[in-house]
């Protein structure tokens, strides 16, 4: 089959691979499309460590079935289907506590790392356990379907922490699970609804998906901000989606006493923290990973047109535009959002 590879930092290539191995709870998907994420775009200079080669690497796809492993059950083929990105065992403490985003057997699609490797679906062909497998609602494209991943991981993270309706929430950070967020926060209930980025561009698109009013932290006193507007108190909730030392610092700055932070970000392995702000005034951070049963009401969502993905879609290339695309994302090039890629 065909398959985009990366066979070494910074190269990706185009190859013909075998077909995956199919055990006898796996199902095979004709991949339709696949969609870039950050990671994968971070994990093209082996800054992450997470993307080892030679590895496929795609997590966010959908597609077809077109072959059974001889235990599945439930699943016909021609189905059209999407996928979690997490493969988990369903055995362990945490799965058998129904967490299973933290299992201890966790294993992500498209990651290479010190512990596993795992190819992922910029491919002709994917094979999956069916129990991470999840049925297209009618008229949910393959295109929306592919941006279901980044929705789950936003409505995680909404999901974690007790938001009440009338809450007013910041959301530090608009790219795609950033204005993924702005949407699910504004269906949770939220009367008021911030976003913070340094692009004018992704703020203006967060404004229209549902946010109040965006801030650029290189050009404004954010907190200054958000406290004229809460009257003194700060936000109710901060959604961080940046994962950096700075905007982490800057969500602590943001939140009123006793609310909550959500760390979805996850660039770096260790940031500052204004350990004492946190404490003497009782915030709560909240991690947030990956996400844990969200897939169902997502897709409903997007189906029933209360979560706009569609304007998220920068581009649907072919899989040979892979490598321009992929160099594309990582020089940062401005209007870029989600690509998606078809085998």
């Amino acid at each position: 089959m065909k398959a985009l590879v990366l066979t070494a930092y910074h190269r990706l290539e185009v190859l013909e691979v075998p077909e995956p191995v199919l055990r006898p709870e796996d199902v095979l998907i004709r991949v339709h499309c696949c969609g870039i994420c950050g990671s994968d775009v971070h994990g093209l200079d082996g800054s992450t460590s997470r993307r080892r080669p030679p590895v496929i690497m795609g997590h966010e796809g959908a597609g077809v079935i077109v072959r059974l492993g001889s235990a599945v059950e439930g699943w016909t083929v021609g189905q059209p289907v999407t996928f979690d990105s997490t493969i988990w065992c369903g055995r362990c403490p945490p799965c058998r506590q129904g967490l299973w985003n933290l299992c201890d057997h966790r294993r992500v699609l498209g990651v290479s790392c010190e512990e596993y490797r795992q190819d992922g679906a910029f491919a002709e062909y994917v094979a999956v356990p069916q129990h991470i497998l999840y049925r297209l609602p009618q008229g949910v494209s393959f295109e929306q379907a592919a941006l279901v991943e980044p929705l789950a991981v936003a409505m995680h993270a909404v999901r974690q922490i007790p938001i009440q309706v009338g809450d007013r929430a910041v959301v530090v950070g608009t790219g795609m699970v950033g204005l993924l967020a702005v949407q699910v926060l504004r269906q949770a209930g939220c009367s008021r609804i911030w976003a913070v980025d340094v692009d004018a561009g992704r703020l203006e698109l967060a404004c229209q998906l549902g946010a109040d009013e965006g801030f650029r932290p290189d050009q404004q006193d954010v907190p200054a901000e958000i406290r004229h507007r809460t009257n003194g108190r700060g936000a109710d909730v901060v959604l961080e989606v940046a994962g950096v030392g700075p905007t982490v610092g800057l969500a602590v700055e943001l939140v009123r006493k006793g609310g909550y932070i959500s760390l979805v970000g996850n660039v770096l392995p260790e940031v500052p923290l204004a350990l004492q702000k946190v404490v003497t005034r009782q915030v709560r951070l909240q991690g947030i990973c990956a996400s844990c049963g969200e897939y169902p009401a997502c897709l409903e969502m997007i189906g029933q047109g209360r979560i706009r993905v569609d304007p998220l879609i920068t581009a649907v290339a072919p899989l040979e535009e892979g490598p321009e695309w992929f160099a594309r994302l990582y020089r940062r090039e401005p209007g870029l959002l989600k690509v998606l890629l078809r085998p």
